[in-house]
């Protein structure tokens, strides 16, 4: 489902006036916050979806991360998780959900939540994945807006993720590559996380279904200000252009492509196959976050030494007279 689809829905249901929710449906964040005292909030997400992989347990660990990432985007602490699955039953064997499972319970655990439940359903098509209750201040939780004139924009993990799979399923690549994914998907965005919150973080998103572009013109969006991206920044895997070139991308882009369509300004130097990696789905991907430009440089000497060597300055946030995202 395209950004704008989900807004029109979200904004037929009713809203809560609850004091205490911190963070609703009103501005496509990641996760809800509610506040349960004066120094405690629970984070609540949950997402799920078909394999992006053929191995049960890996792809369990994927769809978990995936979960995972949107409570490490509000600067929450994941605590609780529940998985949630579609099963073909008539399809697939028994023990193929137990290594999904499996996958999906061992990267909970990593990250320090306990798997306390779930539920499953018979349906046509396998999807997987968690529903997570998080911890957080009430008093500093990110946003997916608040970025401020001045800001850089930090990107955590490379793109090309749903080029990339999409490549491999349909043999236009070799899928000794795909350790490389797996390991891009099932790091768990903690790392990344700490260190936003340590220096000063504005606003932050995980780059996911909507793409890089997607996503940032959320944060744009938010508190109508304007980001610029320099297009020789951004960290991309080596085998995307060449596979966008053979007409390789998934079908949330051409959703993702629509939606942008208004909201994004190329130079006409960035190149046909930069533009599509900026506006493709992505699988678990990075953080992308705001933060002090004076921050910036500190930020990703701890980021690489800890566990995202990629990750990048890739712009800023100017000022300009609407939400609006250039890419130079």
């Amino acid at each position: 489902m395209a950004p704008g689809e989900l807004s029109h829905i979200l904004d037929c249901l009713p809203k809560s006036t609850d004091p205490n929710l911190l963070v609703g449906t009103e501005t496509s964040d990641d996760a809800g916050i509610y506040r349960i005292s004066d120094d405690l909030a629970l984070v609540n997400t949950v997402d799920y979806f078909t394999p992006i992989v053929d191995d049960p347990y890996t792809f369990g660990a994927i769809a978990a991360t995936n979960s995972l990432s949107d409570v490490y985007s509000m600067g929450g602490i994941p605590k609780t998780a529940l998985n949630i699955t579609c099963w073909p039953k008539e399809d697939l064997e028994i023990s193929i959900l137990g290594d999904i499972v499996r996958g999906g319970a061992e990267k909970a655990i990593e990250s320090g939540a306990a798997l306390v439940g779930g539920h499953t359903v018979e349906s046509p098509e396998l999807m997987y994945g968690l529903a997570v209750t998080g911890i957080v201040h009430p008093d500093r939780y990110v946003k997916n807006f608040g970025a401020r004139i001045g800001d850089v924009l930090i990107l955590t993990k490379k793109l090309g993720i749903g080029i990339l799979t999409t490549g491999i399923k349909f043999n236009k690549i070799s899928d000794e590559i795909l350790p490389t994914l797996v390991e891009s998907m099932t790091r768990l965005n903690a790392s990344a996380s700490e260190v936003m919150l340590k220096h000063g973080v504005s606003a932050c998103t995980d780059v996911t279904g909507y793409g890089l572009l997607g996503h940032a013109s959320e944060m744009a969006e938010g508190n109508n200000i304007r980001l610029r991206f320099n297009s020789s920044s951004i960290p991309y895997f080596d085998d995307a252009p060449d596979l966008v070139a053979k007409n390789t991308y998934t079908q949330a882009y051409t959703a993702n492509t629509k939606f942008l369509a208004d909201k994004v300004s190329f130079n006409s130097t960035v190149s046909k196959e930069l533009r599509h990696i900026m506006m493709e789905a992505e699988t678990s991907g990075g953080l992308l976050f705001a933060l002090p430009a004076e921050n910036a440089d500190a930020a990703l000497k701890e980021l690489h030494a800890a566990d995202c060597p990629e990750a990048s300055v890739i712009g800023e946030v100017i000022a300009g007279d609407e939400a609006h995202i250039d890419v130079e």
